[in-house]
C-alpha cells in the first residue's frame, strides 16, 4: 500500500532526514521518502503489518505532526491556507526583530563609529558612566528578538538531542553562548558597581554580546520569511491544472423520444456517454468526435500553437478548447483516466520525487557543532584538572564558542542567495529560493521546447509569392486578408495581420464559406476566391504545377506551412506561415554551447518541422513528435545516464517535463502551470537569459564555498588561541572581547564577498 502525508515541523534537510529515517525503519515499511519542499512523506508499507495510524504515532513522538491526504484538491486548498498563515507569522516576527534589532545596533555600535558618522548615546545610559544601565537596555532590546526566534532554540537544541544538528543548532548554539556569556559579564558589572569600581564596571560593559544574538536572529528571520513566500507557491501547478478541466458538461439524455441536452457535474458523466461541445467551450473529457466538424485549440495541453482540425473519428482531449464548430463527443475517458489527469498526476509524482542537492551548511554543522562544543568543553575540563579557577575555566568554555561561534557559517549560504536572488530579479531571472539557485551551476544538459521557447509561439507570415502576372503582391494580400477577416483560424489573424501592418486595404468577400480541414472559400464581384492547401485547390479543381508543388515542398522542409491562394480558377500565389525562430534564439544556444553544455531541442511537431527549426538555431540532437506525457520520460532518461538536466518550456505539456528535471526553467509569456511548476522564470521571454541564470548559479556557488572558508578562516585558528595554548606557553590568553572580534569579522568579511554578486552582469546580445 502507498499513502502520502503531510508532515508539520520540519524545518531543514536534516530534519527531513530524520523524519524518513523514522519512517523506514519500522517493520513493515517497505520505502519512505520525504519530500522536504512539499512538506510531505511518500511511504509504501504492508497494510497488514503496520497501519499509516502506527507510521504517524511514531513521527508524533520524533517531535513532528502528520495528517493524512485523502483529497488532493482539498490537501492543496490546505497548504495554501497554511503556508500563507506561516508566512504571514514570519513576516510579523521579522518585523518585530528588526524593530528591535536597529537601537539595538545604534546603542551598542553607534558611539564607537568614527566622526562623522558617531551616534553618541545619551549620558543615562553611558557606558562609561552608567555601564549597568547600558547593560540593561541591551538586555531590554535583545529579549524581545530572542522570543519571536525561540523557535531556533526549540528546533536546533531538539536537533542536537536526537545527534542531526542542523542550521537552527547553529543559530541556537551561537547566540546562546553570546546571550550567556553577556549575562554573566552583566552580573559581573553589577558586582563590580557595587564595590565602587566604575574602572572594572566600565571595562566589562565593553565585553557584552547582546547585539551579535540579537542581529543574527533578526537577519535568518528575514531569510526565513522569504523563503516562506516562495514555498507558498509550491502547489500552485497542480492547482491551475485542476482549475482547467470544466466542471460541467452538456450529455445528451433521450427524455421520452427526444435526446435533450442536460447539463451535469463532470463527475456523473459515464464513459460511452454523448457529450455536446458548442464553440467557444472547453471540452470536458476525452472522447472521439461522431458528428460535427471543427478546429480544437490544444495548445493548453501541447503546447503547439496551431489549432488541429477535427473531423468525425478524431480524437479529442479533456480542458482543450472547441474554436468555431459543433461537436459531438463519445467520452472515451473520464475523471482521472483523461489526459489532463495524466499530465496532473505527473507534476504530483515529480514534484514527490527527490533532487540530490547539497546542503553544505547542514554537512558541515552536522560535524563542526559536536566538535567545537566537544573541544570547549575538554580545554574548561582540562583547566579545571589543572587547578584553574572556574572563573578561568569558564572564560576558556565562553571564549571558545564564541570565537568559534558559527554565525557566519549560518550567513554564508542564505545571504548570498537572497543576494544572488534578488540580482537576478533585476535581470528579470526569478529564481524560487536556493535549493534552484545552487543546482542550476550543475547543468549539464538544457533541453528547449520549441514552440513558444525557440519560437515566437504565434503564427507570422514569412514568404508571399505571386504566382500570376494578372496580379500584385498587394492585391493578392487585399483579398487573401478579406476572405481571412471572417474566419477565427490563428492562420487567417496573421494574414490579416500581416495586411494591417502594411496599410493594404481588405477586399468585401461576399458568400463566405469555411471548408474546415481544407481552407475557404468566398466571392468577391465575379472573381471567386479560395484560400487554403492542396486538398482545397484539388477539391476545386485549381491545377497546381510542378513548380508550386516544389516550392510548397520546400517551404515545408523550411517548417513553413504553405496556403494556396486561388481566383478566378487560376493559381494566383503562395502564402508561407511558420511559428519563427526568436531572434535571440540562435546566440542563446551558442553561448550555451560555448559554456559546455549540451543543447537539446523537444517537441510534439513533426520530425521535419523540428529538424527545420532546430538548423536555424544550431541545435544537433532533436527530439520530435513526443506526446506531452512522454516528455517528463525523455528527461528522466537524460538523467538517468547521467546528466543534470534543466528544462526550458512555456506550455502545460512542458509542465512534467519542468518538474521531472533538476532545474525547471519556464519563458514568463508561458502559462500560468508552466510558470508555477519551473524553479525558474524568464520575465523577459529571452532565451539568452537561460544562460545568464546558470552563469548566476556558478557566480553563487563560488561565493557561498569562498564564504565557507572565511567563516571558519578566523574562527578555526583562532579555537586553539582560546582554548588556552598559547597562555600555556606564556603567552597571552583569549579575551571573550577577542573572540568577539574573531566572530564579528569573519561574518564581515562573509557579507563583504557576498555583496559582490551585487556587480553580476547578464550577457549582452551582440
Amino acid at each position: 500500500m502507498k499513502e502520502t502525508i503531510r508532515v508539520d515541523n520540519m524545518t531543514c534537510a536534516a530534519c527531513a532526514a530524520r523524519v524518513e529515517q523514522a519512517a523506514a525503519k519500522l517493520p513493515g515499511v517497505v520505502h519512505a521518502s520525504v519530500n522536504f519542499a512539499t512538506e510531505r512523506l511518500t511511504v509504501e508499507f504492508d497494510d497488514t503489518a503496520i497501519s499509516i495510524e502506527e507510521i504517524g504515532a511514531v513521527l508524533k513522538k520524533a517531535g513532528y505532526g502528520w495528517s493524512r491526504i485523502r483529497d488532493m484538491q482539498t490537501a492543496l486548498e490546505e497548504d495554501r491556507a497554511k503556508k500563507a498563515r506561516d508566512a504571514a507569522t514570519l513576516k510579523r516576527k521579522t518585523i518585530i526583530a528588526i524593530a528591535f534589532a536597529l537601537p539595538l545596533l545604534y546603542v551598542t555600535m553607534g558611539h564607537m563609529l568614527p566622526a562623522p558618522f558617531q551616534a553618541p548615546l545619551p549620558g543615562w545610559m553611558s557606558p562609561k558612566n552608567y555601564p549597568l544601565v547600558y547593560a540593561f537596555v541591551q538586555i531590554a532590546l535583545t529579549m524581545p528578538i530572542v522570543f519571536v526566534g525561540r523557535q531556533f532554540y526549540r528546533v536546533g537544541f531538539r536537533a542536537l538531542w536526537m545527534r542531526v544538528p542542523n542550521m537552527e543548532s547553529l543559530i541556537a548554539i551561537g547566540t546562546s553562548a553570546a546571550l550567556g556569556y553577556s549575562f554573566y559579564v552583566t552580573y559581573l558589572i553589577a558586582a563590580a558597581n557595587s564595590m565602587g569600581d566604575h574602572e572594572a564596571a566600565h571595562h566589562l560593559a565593553m565585553q557584552l554580546y547582546f547585539e551579535s544574538a540579537g542581529v543574527i536572529i533578526a537577519l535568518i528571520l528575514l531569510g526565513k520569511t522569504l523563503e516562506a513566500i516562495s514555498k507558498g507557491r509550491t502547489s500552485e501547478a497542480l492547482k491551475k491544472l485542476m482549475d482547467l478541466a470544466p466542471k460541467t458538461a452538456l450529455v445528451l439524455r433521450e427524455i421520452g423520444s427526444e435526446a435533450v441536452e442536460v447539463e451535469v457535474a463532470i463527475d456523473e458523466v459515464m464513459v460511452g456517454d454523448y457529450v455536446v461541445v458548442k464553440p467557444g467551450a472547453k471540452i470536458p473529457v476525452d472522447g472521439e468526435v461522431i458528428e460535427g466538424v471543427s478546429a480544437v485549440d490544444e495548445s493548453m495541453l501541447t503546447g503547439e500553437s496551431m489549432p488541429v482540425d477535427k473531423t468525425v473519428g478524431a480524437p479529442v482531449y479533456a480542458a482543450s478548447l472547441n474554436a468555431n464548430g459543433r461537436l459531438v463527443v463519445q467520452a472515451t475517458s473520464i475523471g482521472a483516466d483523461t489526459a489532463l489527469a495524466q499530465i496532473i498526476k505527473l507534476v504530483e509524482d515529480a514534484q514527490e520525487s527527490k533532487a540530490p542537492i547539497a546542503a553544505m551548511a547542514d554537512v558541515v554543522s552536522r560535524y563542526f557543532v559536536p566538535t567545537v562544543i566537544a573541544v570547549a568543553i575538554v580545554a574548561a575540563l582540562a583547566w579545571l584538572a589543572a587547578g584553574a579557577s572556574v572563573g578561568f575555566a569558564l572564560t576558556i568554555l565562553v571564549s571558545a564558542l564564541i570565537i568559534a561561534c558559527p554565525c557566519a557559517l549560518g550567513l554564508a549560504t542564505p545571504t548570498a542567495i537572497m543576494v544572488g536572488t534578488g540580482r537576478g530579479a533585476q535581470h528579470g531571472i526569478l529564481i524560487k529560493g536556493g535549493e534552484p539557485l545552487e543546482a542550476a551551476h550543475k547543468i549539464q544538459t538544457v533541453v528547449l521546447d520549441k514552440t513558444g521557447t525557440i519560437t515566437a509561439g504565434r503564427p507570422e507570415v514569412t514568404d508571399v509569392e505571386v504566382t500570376s502576372d494578372a496580379i500584385t503582391h498587394d492585391e493578392l494580400i487585399a483579398y487573401v486578408a478579406g476572405i481571412e477577416r471572417g474566419s477565427e483560424h490563428p492562420l487567417a489573424s496573421a494574414i490579416v495581420q500581416y495586411a494591417d501592418e502594411r496599410g493594404i486595404a481588405c477586399k468585401t468577400i461576399d458568400a463566405f464559406e469555411a471548408v474546415i480541414g481544407h481552407g475557404i472559400a468566398g466571392e468577391c464581384g465575379t472573381h471567386r476566391v479560395l484560400v487554403g492547401n492542396r486538398k482545397l485547390m484539388a477539391a476545386q479543381g485549381i491545377d497546381l504545377d510542378d513548380d508550386a508543388r516544389t516550392r510548397a515542398d520546400e517551404l515545408a522542409e523550411q517548417g513553413k506551412t504553405a496556403v494556396f491562394v486561388a481566383l478566378a480558377g487560376v493559381l494566383a500565389g503562395i502564402i508561407a506561415i511558420a511559428d519563427v525562430v526568436k531572434p535571440t534564439s540562435a546566440q542563446a544556444v551558442t553561448r550555451l554551447k560555448q559554456m559546455g553544455i549540451e543543447v537539446a531541442m523537444m517537441t510534439g511537431d513533426d520530425t521535419r518541422t523540428a529538424h527545420a527549426i532546430a538548423a536555424q538555431v544550431g541545435i544537433e540532437e532533436v527530439m520530435a513528435e513526443v506526446l506531452p506525457g512522454d516528455k517528463a520520460a525523455q528527461v528522466a532518461q537524460l538523467q538517468e545516464a547521467g546528466q543534470c538536466v534543466a528544462m526550458v518550456g512555456d506550455g502545460i505539456n512542458d509542465a512534467p517535463a519542468l518538474v521531472q528535471a533538476d532545474v525547471g526553467i519556464a519563458i514568463g509569456t508561458g502559462t500560468d502551470v508552466a510558470i508555477e511548476s519551473a524553479d525558474i522564470v524568464l520575465i523577459n521571454n529571452d532565451l539568452m537569459d537561460v544562460a545568464t541564470a546558470i552563469n548566476l548559479s556558478k557566480r553563487t556557488i563560488r561565493t557561498i564555498k569562498q564564504n565557507l572558508f572565511w567563516a571558519f578562516a578566523y574562527n578555526t585558528a583562532g579555537i586553539p588561541v582560546a582554548c588556552g595554548v598559547l597562555y600555556l606557553f606564556g603567552g597571552p590568553l583569549l579575551d571573550p572581547m577577542f573572540a568577539a572580534f574573531a566572530m564579528s569579522f569573519s561574518s564581515i568579511s562573509v557579507l563583504a564577498n557576498t555583496l559582490r554578486l551585487r556587480s553580476f552582469k547578464a550577457f549582452a546580445h551582440e
